[in-house]
């Protein structure tokens, strides 16, 4: 009776793991598997870091022998989901996709699933993609890092936070981190938020209006927080206009040059310095693995709102005037010259 037992249960088992695996049946690399193709379908290039982000991901594949067929959708759906079309006619065998929408690039996900295509999500998330793997940074540290390092400095006072698109899933991640420092001050009532923004598309115009139109109705503002280097730029232009540039202290993010000569020069108290070398090398090494041994080992999950997404997460490093030369400048992301640009050279600091 025993036996009889375990024989029904061991054809369940794998009537269960044959349906589980022909739900998931995956292209191998054609027919030289020496020459592997992956394609990377990019939202948008018109953030400094993206270029960044493509060069280091062609660099990484070559050195793996593998080659990269690019994309860039322009900040536009439609030109991603058309482009993930031509890639995947083009016969890649991975996908690599930095989503536009983190809800519509579902629809580019499904093109790859139906050709028999895994899908890495690069940077941002997909929301119910259920894709084979997510490469990107603890965007909710981001996010804590720069309303931890504001509220050290700004104690109390009005804020106003710029978000990034509502169609990027890192702006929620990012406004988590800032809440889950700032909520206490509001409860208190120490801080308060007098206007709180949703850059479209991460439209720097949306900083500049949101920071421009406060300082029109004669609101007193403290601090600003903004989701990246470029929103942080046009709300310290409009802060500017009003001679206030450098008296209300402003947070980004990304490192970008222009973000990171205003920390030198005081304009930006900080910016957040993530280390793209580090996640193109990630992004490579989970697509080689995920095509030549069918996994990659994570000890990290997301939920992607349905699913369990295995994750793998780089570091991100806060960056402030004081330590410029041992981020940004010792990692060779900036030249040391390119970040203090405008300010006088006896005000450099020295290398070690």
């Amino acid at each position: 009776m025993r036996i009889k037992q375990l024989i029904i249960l061991l054809l369940l088992t794998s009537l269960i793991f044959i349906v589980l695996s022909s739900g998931c049946s995956y292209k191998k690399p054609a027919d030289n598997p020496d020459k592997i193709t992956i394609g990377l379908s990019m939202a948008t290039l018109h953030e400094e870091r993206w270029q960044r982000d493509v060069d280091a991901l062609r660099a990484k594949a070559q050195a793996k022998g593998a080659e990269i067929l690019f994309r860039n959708a322009n900040n536009n759906i439609d030109n991603q989901i058309s482009q993930v079309k031509n890639l995947l006619s083009e016969g890649i065998d991975i996908l690599i996709i930095v989503a536009q929408d983190y809800e519509k690039s579902q629809q580019a996900v499904q093109l790859a699933r139906n050709k028999g295509i895994r899908v890495i999500c690069y940077d941002r998330l997909i929301k119910n993609g259920n894709t084979d793997f997510y490469v990107s940074f603890d965007n909710i540290k981001v996010g804590e890092y720069m309303a931890s390092l504001m509220v050290s400095k700004v104690p109390k006072g009005n804020y106003i936070i710029i978000n990034g698109a509502k169609t990027d899933n890192n702006s929620f991640m990012y406004n988590k981190g800032f809440k889950n420092i700032l909520d206490k001050y509001l409860y208190e009532g120490t801080i308060k938020i007098v206007d709180e923004v949703w850059a479209d598309d991460w439209n720097p115009e949306d900083a500049y209006k949101c920071v421009d139109k406060a300082l029109s109705a004669g609101k007193k503002i403290d601090a600003v927080i903004a989701a990246n280097d470029g929103l942080a730029g046009s709300a310290i232009e409009a802060l500017s206009k009003k001679h206030m540039a450098g008296k209300v202290l402003v947070a980004g993010h990304d490192a970008d040059i222009s973000g990171c000569q205003r920390v030198a020069e005081g304009t930006q108290l900080l910016t957040v310095y993530k280390p793209i070398d580090q996640l193109a090398e990630k992004a490579i090494d989970v697509a080689m693995g995920l095509l030549k041994n069918d996994y990659y080992a994570s000890n990290k999950i997301i939920n992607d709102g349905e699913y369990d997404i295995p994750y793998e997460m780089v570091e991100p490093v806060a960056v402030t005037k004081d330590s410029l030369l041992d981020t940004v400048i010792r990692a060779s992301f900036h030249k040391l010259e390119d970040v203090y640009r405008h300010v006088p050279k006896n005000k450099w600091p020295s290398k070690k």
